[in-house]
């Protein structure tokens, strides 16, 4: 890994990222495991042509161990590396890359902490059909941790058709006993799903709203969020309105941190203390 004068420097390159809490909980850990740690925001959020190989590059020269990715580059960066992580080949996206002597690895967190993050809180829930909201890079993850984690049939709803349809057919190539298919969003006040997931920057504090109507929550499925700023966005609130059980982002926000702490230090972190810091900040996404 790539130091300076034993300090380890991290990042988290995306767009519109200030209200991330993912810098507490690394440099939480960081600093309770005795070392030298610090993680730096790199918000494209004003950019007028955001240039990820610049963004790169300049902290690959600053002496970054590595980076976190976000939306929206977590696909466009693959063409940034020489290596990738066997996780990030069945995705097809990367949310960390390592700067080592061999040049850049990307791996996937995102991957690994949904699907610790489902199993853990809605694994016994009703999954025979799921309807995915969100095909991108998140959305790729998101959708093979599903399959994985058991789930029989997906419907998946993405703007971008090709990339709802790729993912398709990669779920059913790497899990046969899987369906997956693309749904129009015409069609989708016809669907009955046991849950819904949402894959999409819809809900974060830059991106209001809801992805769905709220009408589809009638029925009461269950509900999932990966975004974590806010924690409670507006599906999941209006979700616990009607009675649906639900699993916001933190889940998955706190397993993917520390998968990555991981990889940046070679250290393994403290689930349970990682958990403790992203808990230590109020709805409004601020430390108390």
């Amino acid at each position: 890994m790539s130091r300076q004068s034993g300090r380890i420097r991290v990042g988290l390159i995306g767009e519109g990222i200030g209200a991330s809490r993912t810098p507490a909980m690394h440099e939480a850990e960081g600093k309770a495991q005795g070392l030298d740690y610090s993680y730096r925001l790199i918000d494209t959020a004003g950019m007028e042509r955001p240039d990820l190989r610049a963004l790169l590059a300049d902290a690959e020269a600053k002496g970054f161990a590595g980076v976190n990715v976000t939306h929206p580059f977590k696909q466009q960066v693959l063409s940034h590396v020489t290596e990738r992580a066997p996780e990030t080949e069945r995705v097809g996206a990367s949310n960390t890359v390592l700067f080592t002597a061999r040049g850049r690895t990307a791996h996937n967190t995102d991957y690994l902490g949904f699907l610790h993050a489902f199993r853990s809180e809605l694994g016994e829930k009703p999954k025979s059909r799921v309807l995915l909201l969100g095909a991108g890079g998140a959305g790729r993850a998101v959708g093979l941790a599903l399959a994985e984690a058991g789930v029989c049939h997906l419907l998946i709803r993405d703007s971008n058709a090709a990339a709802a349809e790729r993912l398709a057919a990669d779920i059913e190539t790497q899990f046969p006993d899987a369906k997956a298919e693309t749904i129009a969003e015409t069609d989708l006040a016809g669907v009955r799903p046991d849950g819904i997931v949402n894959a999409t920057p819809v809900g974060m504090v830059r991106h209001p709203g809801m992805p769905i109507a709220r009408g589809l929550l009638e029925h009461r499925p269950w509900v999932a969020d990966i975004v974590y700023f806010p924690l409670e966005t507006e599906l999941l609130k209006a979700a616990r309105e009607v009675g649906c059980a639900t699993m916001s982002g933190r889940g998955m926000a706190v397993m993917q941190a520390v998968k990555a702490f991981a990889l940046f230090t070679g250290v393994e972190a403290d689930p349970d203390r990682m958990a403790g810091t992203f808990d230590s900040f109020d709805v409004g996404g601020h430390a108390s």
